[in-house]
């Protein structure tokens, strides 16, 4: 079985792999045994298309995507003894060689005198639940001078991060009314932040955010030493913390797994601490500020 997602040139898309899980599964209550090509630069430990010999198999099935293109049509070479069927496809030119090239097609749309069908994704097996994970960082801060480590940090979390089945979202605190990848109040931001599992963060308001939204955080102080990100950890009273100089992956599984777990019943606690009136409410600077201005006046 081949896709898009088998070409060197080609892309996987999280639609094109999810029709094939369909086919796949067609296929496997069906005890029809196949294999899959893929891509060396999405999957480099699986087979792709220069390994294997065509002349091992008798059919081959093309699996979503459009249907145009040289190299649809030099499947059409390689394998040209076998019987060469597309499946969920989408036709652009019935007359081209990508598409008469094949003995079958079942189209999802395009082909002449069809109706279109639903994508195959739509009816492929069930997936888990997975965790989702905002991913708040700093890159500036260069008041810190030689005591910034953040380049090493978000190195660290980011190619952390690519090995853990989850879902990543990329986040910034900074607002933007022109920019539409950017939130541009407060309110679209926690908005967003009250959707995820966990906050993965270096920076300050990240931690402070996602504690206000009950959202655990995940925060590494990225000034050696330590900065204001362990200042403000303790002043929230918020455990989930790693220092630049002790920056490694056990320390962050450990916090990671208990984010999960412990640490949203402390985020939680944390939101409504932060919600809480009067004498409930934890003390911050503006408590003081109408004591410093009527200081100030008297003065």
């Amino acid at each position: 079985m081949a896709g898009w997602f088998s070409f060197l040139h080609g892309e996987a898309t999280a639609g094109d792999v999810l029709a094939l899980h369909r086919v796949e599964d067609v296929l496997r209550r069906a005890g029809i045994g196949h294999d899959v090509v893929w891509s060396p630069g999405f999957r480099p430990d699986a087979p792709h298309l220069d390994d294997v010999r065509p002349a091992a198999y008798t059919h081959l099935v093309f699996v979503c995507g459009p249907l145009h293109g040289p190299q649809i049509e030099d499947l059409h070479r390689r394998f040209a003894h076998c019987v060469r069927i597309a499946v969920g496809t989408s036709v652009i030119d019935p007359g081209g060689p990508a598409v008469t090239g094949f003995h079958r097609v079942l189209a999802r749309d395009g082909a002449p005198g069809t109706v279109p069908g639903p994508d195959l994704a739509a009816r492929a097996p069930g997936l888990p639940a997975l965790p989702v994970a905002g991913l708040i960082l700093t890159h500036g801060q260069h008041e810190y001078g030689p005591r910034r480590r953040h380049e090493q940090v978000a190195g660290a979390l980011t190619g952390w991060l690519a090995g853990r089945d989850c879902a990543r979202l990329e986040l910034d605190t900074r607002l933007d009314a022109h920019d539409w990848r950017l939130c541009a109040t407060p309110a679209q931001l926690e908005s967003v932040l009250t959707r995820l599992d966990l906050v993965v963060t270096d920076r300050l308001h990240g931690l402070v955010l996602a504690l206000r939204a009950g959202v655990p955080a995940l925060a590494v102080d990225p000034v050696a030493g330590g900065a204001k990100v362990t200042a403000q950890a303790h002043a929230c009273g918020w455990p989930a913390l790693v220092p630049a100089e002790r920056l490694d992956a056990a320390r962050l599984e450990r916090w990671w797994h208990w984010c999960l777990t412990d640490g949203r019943r402390a985020a939680a606690e944390t939101r409504e601490r932060f919600r809480g009136a009067g004498a409930a409410a934890p003390p911050d600077a503006a408590d003081g500020l109408l004591a410093a201005l009527e200081g100030r006046v008297a003065a």
